[in-house]
């Protein structure tokens, strides 16, 4: 019962929207400053959680968002998704606009639908292009 509670609370972790306000024009916004906010809302987004290799004390961050095997499972059968692939430099065959798209409610480019536990994100195309920024910042896994 507690794996299930758990589960269902990651799923609405990640599939709350949280925004942080774009900067006005007075306050245009660095490309350091979009990736360093891309980097703080995935994190919030909890993108790590499973895209980042688990250690014992949590992901390990000098492989960020490079993929990983998930660590926990459904109780009951379902398509399910035992890896969560790198997304890291963007996933193979995608364009920042790809991206922006998937993470502001679209799918992915190929129209093959994700499967759980990955949610359909619903973030503003503000937050989704910091995000975007920040993960195409990031070394592809090797």
């Amino acid at each position: 019962m507690a794996g299930a509670l758990a589960l269902l609370g990651l799923t609405a972790c990640t599939q709350a929207e949280t925004a942080i306000p774009a900067a006005g024009p007075a306050e245009a916004q660095t490309a350091e400053d979009l990736v360093a906010q891309g980097q703080y809302m995935v994190a919030m987004g909890g993108c790590n959680d499973c895209h980042t290799a688990m250690t014992p004390t949590g992901p390990d961050m000098s492989h960020a968002l490079q993929g990983a095997a998930l660590g926990f499972a459904p109780l009951v059968e379902m398509p399910w998704a035992p890896n969560a692939p790198p997304i890291a430099g963007l996933p193979e065959g995608w364009t920042g606009d790809d991206m922006i798209t998937f993470l502001t409610g679209g799918g992915r480019p190929s129209g093959v639908p994700v499967l759980p536990p990955m949610p359909q994100y619903r973030a503003s195309a503000a937050d989704a292009a910091a995000m975007t920024a920040y993960i195409a910042s990031l070394p592809k896994a090797e």
